[in-house]
């Protein structure tokens, strides 16, 4: 099959869906690879890279559409990318639909089959192509937050950690899944007040397994808005497959926390579990709401492209594979992962989708 890779188009998107040594595999297995021209730069990749493993090169996105029967790349396609998909294309990307009625009805107008990573399901639920770049995220959101908290930065003037003769800052995280377990673990590393909500007994256990300075809760609305309204650094890392996030911080309880306080919502690709919550670029990352700075960048990974283009591929190039064999129908968790296919929508999260 030939297997195409096209630069990324999001607002300082930096990374490739497939890193030199993957392309090679595939080329080994049989299959044609053709990557748009200088796709890989700003993960670190020359196209010479590419080429000594016996990838072709596009001179550009419309090129490369034309070659491409299976198209590989990180996140969802935008205006340039629309204008150029066909109905005979097999798209294979984060797609993150449930928020995004304009886009969806653009796909389905085209007719393409669409798999999205983010809902690619094995049996026992486990997201494995979201878990990466989750888990990347959780501890950007972190790093992100600290600095936000810098006066220079109009943040409050807060030191996370603190020292001797200083409170701790306080962190409060949504999930404890590989976003949001992540942004406890570094939070708590770094001498944090965590407190993280979670419903599920195992998940709340890991937490507090962390260390002293973390407490797991249930995230009933009472003992939310309590610990919201003393947090330094709220983290939302909500997650319903393939569904719009629900809220779990309104904004009567941002009016409870300090002004300077910071918000980031990872759960942005999803519509937020903010109610405040709206998309921004790393061009502009942030807006002041209530006080409240936030940051719900929806391409959070995308700022460390060296890393998380290595780590995207190395989870899906199986799933890659499995695709451009041509048998990927018998594959459950493909299958699954499915979001639109022949102008109809398919997965369960979407089919009450108002378009």
């Amino acid at each position: 099959m030939r297997i195409g890779v096209p630069k990324e188009t999001k607002t300082l998107e930096g990374r490739v869906a497939l890193v030199p040594a993957a392309a090679g595999d595939l080329i080994k297995r049989g299959h044609e690879v053709w990557l748009e021209k200088d796709a890989g730069i700003k993960s670190g990749f020359k196209d010479a890279d590419y080429v000594k493993l016996g990838v072709k090169i596009a001179p550009d996105a419309a090129a490369l559409y034309e070659k491409g029967e299976l198209i590989v790349k990180v996140k969802e396609p935008i205006e340039g990318d629309l204008a150029l998909l066909r109905k005979d294309h097999l798209l294979f990307c984060y797609l993150h639909l449930a928020p995004l009625p304009a886009l969806t009805k653009r796909l389905l107008d085209i007719g393409l089959t669409g798999i999205a990573f983010e809902t690619v399901e094995i049996e026992n639920g486990d997201l494995p192509l979201l878990a990466p770049m989750s888990i990347i995220a959780g501890k950007i959101a972190v790093q992100v937050g600290t600095h936000l908290l810098h006066q220079p930065m109009g943040g409050k003037g807060k030191l996370l950690g603190g020292l001797p003769s200083t409170e701790r800052g306080k962190v409060v995280v949504f999930g404890a899944g590989a976003a949001g377990g992540n942004s406890a673990a570094l939070a708590a590393a770094g001498g944090s007040h965590v407190v993280v909500f979670e419903k599920r007994q195992d998940r709340m256990d890991e937490m507090m397994r962390l260390g002293n300075n973390v407490t797991a809760l249930y995230p009933y609305d009472e003992v939310v808005a309590r610990e919201v309204a003393s947090a330094d650094l709220v983290i939302g890392a909500v997650l319903v497959t393939g569904a719009v996030a629900p809220h779990v911080v309104n904004r009567e309880m941002m009016k409870s926390m300090e002004d300077g306080s910071v918000m980031v919502d990872i759960s942005i690709d999803q519509g937020g579990c903010f109610e405040t919550s709206r998309p921004t670029t790393w061009k502009d990352p942030t807006y002041v709401e209530e006080g409240i700075i936030h940051f719900a960048v929806t391409n959070m990974p995308g700022a460390v492209p060296q890393t998380s283009s290595q780590a995207i591929c190395a989870a899906i190039l199986p799933w890659v594979n499995k695709l451009a064999s041509g048998s990927w129908r018998d594959n459950d968790a493909l299958v699954r992962g499915i979001n639109i296919e022949g102008g109809k929508l398919v997965h369960p999260a979407l089919l009450d989708m108002k378009l």
